[in-house]
C-alpha cells in the first residue's frame, strides 16, 4: 500500500478529524514536530494553557519528535528544530510527504532535503489581504518563489489563499482545491435546554438578539472596533458576548464599564462552543489583520446555523460570505461601516434566523470530506473532481 508522510506542528482540532478520514483510505503517519509538550500548551493568544477537551490523536498513526529549540513553540522560525525529521521520514518510505506550513527550521529543511526525490504537497492559509508595496515586501515575494519552488503540488483552503500561490510562481496545474473545514455535523447539532440555560444565565431573552465575538482577545481581530460600535448602536434590544481570553481582556472589560446587556465568559473548550454558536444570533469576526489568514469560527457559526458579519481582512469574507443572503461584510477597521452594517442586520431577529439557515446550507460544500477527497485524488493521480 501507498504511503504518505504528513509533517506538521502539533494535534490542532480542526485537522485530527482530517488525518483520522485520510487513514481510512492511505497508508499515513504524522510526524509532529514541536514535541509531546504540545499536547498541553501555553498559548499566547489566549494567554493561558490549552488542552482540547475533544479527541485529537484517535484513528491514526503518529509520532512526536524530538524539538531541541530552546524556545519551543511555533511563534518563531526557530521553535521547531527535529535532528530526527529526516531519518524518521526515510524510515518511514513514504510515496509522498504533505507539509503544513513551511516557516520553521524543520519544516524549510524537510521541504528543502526531499525536494526531487518524493513528492512534496503543502498546505498552508496565508493570503495576500496584507501585502504592501513596499521594498521589504519586494525581497519577501522573492523569498516566497524560492521557498515555494520546492513544492510540486499546494493544497488552496480558499480563493485569497489560491492567488497568494499563484502570486508566487505556482502553476495552476499545482493547486488544488481542498477546502478549510470544521466538524459541520458537531456544530450544527442543536441542544435546545443547553442554548436556553446559556441565554438565562446571561438574562438574555428570546426576543433579543444577541451578537457573538469567539476567539482570541487581541488587537489583530479588533474586539473593540466590536464593542465600540455596539455601545454607539445604544439599542437596548441587543446583547453582545465576548467568549475567549487575550491581552485585551482588561480594557474590554473596562471600556464595557456596567452595562448589562455586555457580557464576557472566559475561554471555552470545544465541547461547549457548539451550544454557545446556537445561543446567539449574529456571528461577528471584526478583524484587522495582520494574517486573519481564513477564520474557522466562521465555519463553526455557520455550520450552527448562524448569520454572519466579519471584515474585509477576513481570509475566508471572499468564500463564505454572500451579502444579504447570510450575512454582510464590512471594511476593515471602519466603525461606521460596522455600525451601518450592524444597525442593517439587527433590526430583524427573524431575518437573521433565515440568514443562518443560508449558512448552514453554504457550509456544507466546506467539508472533511471533500478536502480529503481531493488529498486523495491527488496521491493516486486521479483525476475525478
Amino acid at each position: 500500500m501507498k504511503k504518505l508522510a504528513i509533517i506538521t506542528t502539533h494535534p490542532i482540532q480542526y485537522y485530527a478529524p482530517v488525518f483520522k478520514l485520510l487513514a481510512e483510505k492511505i497508508q499515513l503517519k504524522i510526524f509532529y514536530t514541536w514535541g509531546e509538550q504540545s499536547i498541553v500548551k501555553y498559548d499566547q493568544g489566549f494567554a493561558k494553557q490549552i488542552e482540547w477537551d475533544i479527541p485529537l490523536l484517535d484513528g491514526y498513526d503518529y509520532q512526536f519528535l524530538e524539538n531541541i529549540s530552546k524556545n519551543p513553540g511555533t511563534h518563531h522560525f526557530s521553535g521547531i528544530i527535529n535532528p530526527g525529521l529526516l531519518s524518521a521520514i526515510q524510515d518511514f518510505e513514504p510515496n509522498a510527504i504533505l507539509i503544513y506550513g513551511w516557516a520553521w527550521k524543520s519544516h524549510l529543511k524537510a521541504l528543502r532535503f526531499f525536494k526531487g526525490k518524493i513528492p512534496i504537497y503543502f498546505r498552508g492559509d496565508s493570503t495576500l489581504l496584507d501585502q504592501k508595496k513596499n521594498i521589504k515586501n519586494l525581497l519577501r515575494r522573492l523569498f516566497l518563489k524560492w521557498v515555494y519552488s520546492y513544492i510540486d503540488k499546494a493544497f488552496y483552503v480558499g480563493t485569497a489563499n489560491k492567488n497568494y500561490y499563484n502570486q508566487f510562481g505556482l502553476k495552476e496545474k499545482q493547486v488544488i482545491f481542498s477546502p478549510h473545514a470544521i466538524d459541520n455535523s458537531r456544530f450544527g447539532k442543536i441542544d435546545p435546554q443547553e442554548t436556553t440555560e446559556i441565554r438565562e444565565k446571561l438574562a438574555i431573552n428570546q426576543n433579543n438578539i444577541l451578537i457573538l465575538f469567539a476567539g482570541k482577545l487581541e488587537p489583530k481581530k479588533a474586539p473593540l472596533l466590536l464593542l465600540q460600535a455596539f455601545k454607539q448602536l445604544a439599542n437596548p434590544n441587543l446583547h453582545l458576548l465576548f467568549v475567549g481570553n487575550g491581552e485585551l481582556e482588561k480594557e474590554l472589560k473596562t471600556t464595557a464599564g456596567n452595562l448589562s446587556n455586555i457580557h464576557f465568559m472566559d475561554f471555552q473548550n470545544q465541547s461547549k462552543m457548539p451550544a454557545i454558536y446556537q445561543a446567539c444570533d449574529l456571528f461577528c469576526l471584526p478583524s484587522k489583520g495582520p494574517n486573519e489568514t481564513w477564520g474557522l469560527a466562521v465555519n463553526e457559526a455557520m455550520a450552527a446555523g448562524k448569520a454572519v458579519l466579519i471584515s474585509t481582512k477576513v481570509g475566508c469574507a471572499v468564500d463564505l460570505i454572500k451579502p444579504g443572503i447570510n450575512g454582510e461584510i464590512f471594511k476593515s477597521n471602519d466603525l461606521n461601516d460596522l455600525m451601518q452594517k450592524l444597525g442593517e442586520l439587527t433590526e430583524s431577529k427573524e431575518k437573521l434566523a433565515e440568514m443562518g439557515m443560508q449558512s448552514q446550507q453554504i457550509i456544507q460544500n466546506w467539508s472533511f470530506e471533500k478536502q480529503v477527497k481531493a488529498i486523495v485524488n491527488t496521491f493516486y493521480n486521479i483525476n475525478a473532481k
